[in-house]
């Protein structure tokens, strides 16, 4: 190596060293355990418990295999990320490295867009959580379910990040036994082990096991890899985790693998007890399938189990989205107020700001009751895939730039830049399969317009001398 290029090398270390430096002061109280079920309080949510029931209707039986497909997409993007956050460990995550290793520009539109993707996610678990609640009192508005729920998950996540990893875990660990439960208890229904045994019948009939063909197949991916978004939140814990360069990269393996099985085995069981043109969005197909077999009280407890995944992933998501716009006023890109901590380490006024969503989530059922879940993951789903993608370009350019400065690293992804290609490649064209989505034409008609205008911002920003970075 020559000594320029040492030089450079040594000068790019410096630069990375201080952009991570910027987001010091978070209090490192998260164990491996705790970040593991943050990422499974991210993920399952409304995207397998409610909104599964839209790729259901696209899909048919064969959701089970779109489901498989979302994994297989989601695979390379875990890889990229534990390799970035065992190196990098920052609670800005996937923003921060883009900003790295790409441009500041990445760095700004990944984290300002995931921003408002989650932003509108957490506005649809809490819009979701007032559906269930109609379960048991049909005649309370739904906005009234959403304020109250929206006070306590605010508070929350202001308290501590001890308390919050505590309090999270639990409500994680409900989701987790309740699933385990309902495969076990869904197999004796289909078995006929204590039940009438329903056996196979649901995934041939009713227009066999593909009703959709393939097409209906790939379209039934794109809900897939909405039920998947939120793996990616276990990076942002690296800023707030003891031993970071273990724990996320193995929370990451953990929690994807969690999710396929638990995500195939109760899509299995849902279209297997219940016939799948019978599902709908008006009602949780978890309940569904409670309610059809006649099981005393079961329902009702399934609908407070699924009532309380929402919340909980209503709780985590708005924890990264604080956390993004925390990285962004710590990098000058954002008021310097959403960058100050409290007493206890948590950014209080970053949590605030990112609250925004739920003010949306009543304004919208109040006035469009029962199109606002749709039109909330439809809104937000454009900056999944999108996020995803800069991800994969980020570790290309962060495998890039390691090689160059002969810098060893964490290796998780296979060597090469296939595996991201292949992620690449998938999710241009998930996001484009949105179009032929029913209720999803807004994802593809809002993000190029939010990128132009993100961009537009980006430039105003830096020419006015506030996105000067600040170490």
């Amino acid at each position: 190596m020559s000594v320029e290029h040492q030089k450079q090398t040594h000068a790019d270390v410096k630069d990375s060293d201080q952009i991570i430096d910027r987001e010091a002061g978070l209090h490192r109280s998260l164990n491996s355990r705790q970040v593991a079920m943050i990422g499974l309080g991210c993920t399952i949510g409304t995207g397998l418990f409610l909104g599964s029931a839209i790729s259901v209707k696209l899909a048919g039986p064969a959701v089970i295999v779109s489901f498989l497909l979302g994994a297989l997409i989601t695979v390379p993007v875990m890889w990229a990320l534990a390799e970035m956050a065992a190196a990098h460990p920052a609670a800005g995550s996937f923003g921060l490295y883009a900003e790295m290793y790409l441009h500041p520009w990445a760095g700004f539109a990944i984290r300002y867009t995931y921003w408002l993707c989650l932003v509108f996610i957490v506005g649809s678990e809490v819009v979701a959580a007032s559906i269930y609640c109609k379960y048991w009192i049909l005649a309370a508005p739904g906005w009234i379910w959403i304020a109250g729920f929206s006070i306590g998950i605010l508070y929350v996540n202001t308290i501590s990040i001890k308390s919050f990893g505590s309090f999270e875990y639990w409500f994680a660990m409900i989701k987790i036994v309740t699933i385990v439960a309902f495969l076990i208890l869904g197999a004796a229904l289909l078995l006929g082990v204590g039940f009438p045994r329903i056996g196979a019948a649901n995934y041939t009939e009713h227009r066999g096991f593909f009703p959709g063909g393939w097409s209906g197949v790939a379209l039934g991916v794109t809900m897939a890899i909405f039920s998947y978004l939120g793996l990616e939140i276990v990076g942002a814990t690296a800023g707030e985790a003891a031993n970071p360069e273990v724990a996320v990269p193995r929370a990451l393996r953990r929690t994807l693998a969690v999710l396929a099985l638990f995500y195939l085995g109760s899509l299995a069981i849902v279209v297997g007890v219940v016939p799948w043109d019978e599902l709908g969005v008006a009602e949780s197909p978890f309940v569904r399938v409670f309610r059809s077999v006649g099981i005393p009280g079961a329902a009702s407890v399934m609908n407070f189990v699924v009532l309380t995944a929402a919340l909980s992933s209503a709780m985590c998501n708005l924890y990264f989205t604080s956390r993004l716009l925390f990285s962004l006023a710590r990098g000058g890109y954002a008021p310097a107020v959403l960058g100050k901590l409290s007493k206890r380490g948590m950014p209080v006024a970053a949590v605030m700001a990112s609250g925004v969503g739920l003010v949306i989530a009543i304004l919208l059922s109040r006035f469009f009751d029962g199109k606002a879940f749709v039109y909330m993951i439809g809104v937000a789903f454009f900056g999944g895939p999108f996020i995803w993608i800069m991800i994969l370009l980020t570790h290309l350019a962060f495998r890039h730039a390691n090689e160059r400065a002969e810098r060893t690293v964490l290796k998780f992804a296979p060597p090469g830049p296939w595996s991201s290609l292949f992620g690449l490649t998938a999710l241009v064209a998930v996001l484009i399969s949105t179009w032929w989505v029913p209720g999803f034409r807004v994802t593809l008609k809002a993000g190029p317009v939010w990128l132009v205008f993100i961009t537009v911002c980006y430039l105003v920003w830096s020419r006015v001398g506030c996105g000067k970075h600040k170490p």
